[in-house]
């Protein structure tokens, strides 16, 4: 009994010395790569799809910093879960996925990957010529023409890991590390422009925040600034503001008699023509004129001015020039031609009236009212 409890003994002895040696042994097999650094995956827009779009056709942007190595090759392996490139996790591939037709867009930090891998779906890798050492630092690739993952809210990962090996054939990889992205619902905004007309007459019409405002136009009473007299011109103004969405564009016309006092009138100047005193004359214009036509020049160009591209709005031809004058009842006086009939921001028209008269003027009061009517055309 005694010696059989001794042979026990030894057997067991032997036994734990063997176990303390494997602890000590494998610790010295292991190899692992170092850890890539401010790592991330932007997703870019692609040519016609938003870039976090689930199956869009997109842009991914792969930025991270390597603690340096010698480098042949990067690889990209998309999964549905995170671990780290060598540690074993099956990588099973987000639904939807592809990456068969992706190229490398751009590359920076180390370049020179003249080769791109794509034929196993969901694995990505751009290889160069020859491995090459890279100082730790920052680089950045872009693979383009990635279809995302088709479910929408849905997070994925990839793991990046570069190489020695010019196809990462190698088992241990360099450097390594994961980035996750997801795709997101697009929100959709709907609204609707209808089609557009602002237009306002007064006296005068002012601005809010810059831009011209019909809710600040003044009444349209106005009277001349002097009485009329055949050694001196009458003049007086009115505003008008214009703009539309019209793909033709609008044309103002004016429409009314002339001055007028029971059966006495102010002859309209017929064709357009320069003011001249001492002779029955009624006429406008959308110019800003000088003292050639009154002793104070009078109106202003429209505001503000036309560019032929959004700001459109010009008198027409006969009311274009300064210091002449012109009225005819239901003509054009202002368009959004300038540049080609179209649509128009909001600018102020500011017209111009005159009134000559002979001595031989017979007195009273003289009225008139006209009203100015823009029509769009779209």
């Amino acid at each position: 009994m005694e010696t059989h409890h001794r042979s026990f003994t030894r057997i067991t002895g032997i036994f734990t010395l063997v176990a303390v040696l494997l602890v000590q042994i494998i610790p010295t097999n292991v190899a692992s790569a170092a850890q890539i650094t401010t790592r991330s995956l932007t997703l870019q827009a692609g040519a016609t799809d938003g870039g976090s779009m689930p199956s869009g056709i997109v842009k991914h942007l792969y930025n991270f910093t390597v603690a340096g190595g010698s480098v042949g090759s990067v690889k990209f392996e998309y999964c549905t879960t995170a671990a780290p490139v060598s540690g074993g996790v099956i990588c099973d591939l987000p639904v939807g996925l592809s990456t068969t037709a992706a190229t490398l867009g751009v590359e920076t930090g180390a370049t020179g990957f003249s080769s791109i891998n794509t034929t196993t779906n969901g694995k990505v890798i751009i290889s160069r010529v020859a491995a090459a050492t890279v100082a730790a630092g920052a680089l950045s690739y872009r693979l383009d023409n990635v279809t995302n993952p088709s479910t929408t809210n849905k997070e994925f990962f990839v793991r990046i890991s570069t190489h020695t090996s010019l196809n990462a054939t190698d088992a241990t990889p360099v450097d390594s590390g994961t980035v996750t992205a997801s795709t997101a619902k697009q929100i959709i905004l709907n609204g609707t422009m209808p089609e557009s007309l602002v237009f306002c007459t007064g006296k005068t019409v002012g601005l809010t925040g810059g831009v011209p405002d019909c809710a600040t136009a003044t009444d349209g009473l106005i009277s001349f600034n002097q009485l009329f007299s055949p050694t001196d011109t009458a003049t007086a103004t009115s505003q008008m503001a214009a703009s539309t969405n019209a793909g033709a564009g609008y044309v103002i016309t004016v429409n009314g008699p002339t001055l007028t006092s029971g059966s006495n009138t102010v002859t309209p100047i017929g064709t357009t023509a320069p003011g001249v005193r001492g002779v029955s004359q009624f006429g406008l214009n959308l110019k800003a004129n000088t003292t050639a036509t009154s002793a104070v020049a009078i109106g202003s160009e429209v505001a503000t001015i036309s560019n032929g591209t959004n700001y459109r709005g010009q008198a027409t031809t006969t009311y274009a020039t300064v210091d002449n004058f012109k009225f005819l009842s239901g003509e054009g006086v202002a368009n959004s031609g300038f540049g080609g009939l179209s649509g128009s921001d909001s600018q102020i028209f500011t017209v111009s009236y005159i009134v000559n008269v002979p001595g031989s003027q017979p007195a009273g009061t003289y009225t008139s009212t006209l009203t100015y009517i823009c029509t769009p055309t779209f």
